[in-house]
């Protein structure tokens, strides 16, 4: 049985909240990419509900969340109508994808594993698909657009802050620290992170001692 780590009330606007961010990610790669308005709703839909379909179903909450609350489903939609009529000039919209992903990454991780949690995971199981719920929609919007999904090419480091939001969440929820301050330190640390690595290009590493003739790909 869940734990209740949140009142319904907080955990369903921390979903919203990732939801929306995740949705206006998707929209405007879309745009960038020159989709329609039916493509741009679709990678919008992929990319906000792909990781928390991902949860619920792992979890074994069926119907899962995306289905069974209208909200979740029309929330994406609403990002998606405001990015089609309001998306920036064109050389902006990377920057603002990125900014947006950023702080859904945040929010995921921490509704990802609390949730999990809730449903009786252990706490690195619960971290793990914490990582899952953050990940997998970008992971999904990526294929759609025939890219490289960033998390199986860490460029910028994209995974390693959601490994690093999802386990300071399993840390507080193990020492009873779990709150709205702590949760907000774990979506902040790892909001700053990936903002940082794209700031200054960190990366994670590649292969060790790697000399391959062929040159890596951009």
């Amino acid at each position: 049985m869940p734990h209740d780590l949140f009142p319904p009330g907080v955990q369903h606007a921390l979903d919203l909240a990732g939801i929306f961010v995740f949705a206006t990610a998707g929209a405007l790669l879309a745009v960038r990419k020159n989709f329609d308005v039916f493509g741009i709703a679709v990678l919008a839909l992929v990319t906000a509900l792909g990781g928390g379909l991902l949860r619920d179903l792992v979890i074994g909450a069926v119907p899962p969340a995306a289905f069974g609350e209208l909200s979740f489903f029309v929330t994406p939609l609403v990002a998606a109508a405001l990015v089609f009529f309001l998306h920036p000039e064109v050389q902006r919209i990377n920057q603002a994808i990125n900014v947006f992903d950023a702080a859904g990454l945040g929010l995921f991780c921490v509704t990802g594993t609390t949730k999990a949690y809730e449903y009786g995971l252990g706490l690195t199981a619960s971290a793990a698909l914490g990582l899952a719920t953050a990940v997998g929609g970008g992971v999904l919007r990526d294929v759609l657009v025939n890219e490289v999904p960033s998390l199986l090419r860490d460029r910028e480091m994209y995974a390693v802050p959601a490994v690093i939001g999802a386990a300071l969440v399993a840390v507080f929820i193990g020492l009873g620290m779990l709150s709205a301050v702590t949760s907000g330190i774990a979506i902040v640390t790892t909001f700053v992170l990936r903002l940082l690595a794209m700031r200054y290009h960190w990366r994670a590493p590649l292969a060790w001692n790697r000399r391959s003739a062929v040159p890596e790909e951009p």
